[in-house]
């Protein structure tokens, strides 16, 4: 997409991922439009509701490309009953209302990259999973493929539609490296649980070179597992941080307790997820910090 100047919608440009993605388009001359709550403060805000599914659609209209990367963060609070409804109707209705906004589009846009999270595939153990491997079972199994569904009213009126699974992202100020990175500078890091979950992680730049390649290759459709190559276990990430941050990775956290602190989203910390991008690197894309050591450096 270097090449030319592009229009290209994003919802979600305030989130960790979304924000990195506006910066690297508009420093590359793309003209990004953002979809706000707000009324909007310019051409290039466009006014929406995602829990509802309402898009004003006119600001879509004729736009080159359509990034949805929004939803309330899965980290962020303990999943009670109405954190759960949140965390799916920020996902579910915002995916579906674009998409019927999309459709009904005299130009729509040619691409549209659709978030998604490798907690499609659910608890893993050592088992490598790849795109081919089916959704697992439970809360994030499920939110996933209806997630993914709710786009199928774009896909069926031709739009290319592109599902980033994307994996845990190496970042300094967000997700769950953004938590992370305080306790290990402190000295407190340490393995969760037992420690052997595998733990599917790639670098923010990575992330957001990923998904420039799949808006700008006409070729690519469907799921894509943004994840590093070679995913490592919670006690290999936690031996890497203390290297790196030259720290003692000493403390470990019982399974109990994390338990009794988290709750059910205490099964997302200690499940394995051993996810590997497989067709990203089968269309090309070379990752910049593929290990952990120079994804956490990176970050």
């Amino acid at each position: 997409m270097a090449q030319e100047r592009r229009r290209i919608v994003v919802a979600g440009a305030s989130g960790l991922i979304g924000g990195a993605l506006v910066r690297s388009l508009a420093a590359d001359g793309h003209e990004v439009v953002r979809l706000v709550r707000h009324a909007p403060r310019g051409e290039r805000e466009v006014r929406w509701d995602p829990e509802r599914g309402r898009v004003d659609a006119a600001g879509l209209d004729g736009c080159d490309a359509l990034v949805n990367l929004a939803g309330a963060g899965v980290g962020d609070r303990r999943w009670t009953d109405a954190y759960k409804r949140r965390i799916h109707d920020s996902r579910v209705h915002a995916t579906a209302g674009l998409a019927k906004a999309v459709a009904a589009l005299d130009e729509p846009p040619r691409v549209w990259v659709n978030g998604s999270a490798m907690g499609f595939y659910g608890e893993t153990g050592d088992r490598v999973v790849d795109e081919d491997a089916p959704a697992g079972s439970g809360f994030l199994p499920e939110l996933c493929v209806e997630w993914e569904a709710a786009a199928d009213p774009a896909r069926d009126a031709g739009v290319r539609t592109v599902f980033t699974r994307t994996g845990l992202v190496v970042a300094r100020d967000g997700g769950a490296w953004g938590r992370l990175f305080p306790l290990f500078r402190a000295g407190l890091g340490g393995r969760l649980g037992d420690g052997r979950q595998y733990w599917s992680y790639i670098a923010l730049h990575d992330e957001v070179a990923a998904i420039r390649h799949l808006l700008d290759r006409d070729d690519l459709s469907g799921p894509f597992n943004l994840t590093a190559p070679e995913p490592l276990t919670n006690r290999e990430i936690t031996e890497a941080m203390g290297r790196v941050l030259h720290r003692p990775t000493v403390f470990a956290v019982p399974a109990p307790v994390l338990r009794a602190a988290l709750g059910e989203m205490a099964g997302d910390v200690l499940g394995s997820a051993r996810v590997v991008p497989r067709r990203l690197l089968e269309s090309g894309f070379v990752f910049a910090f593929p290990g952990i050591e120079d994804a956490i450096r990176a970050a």
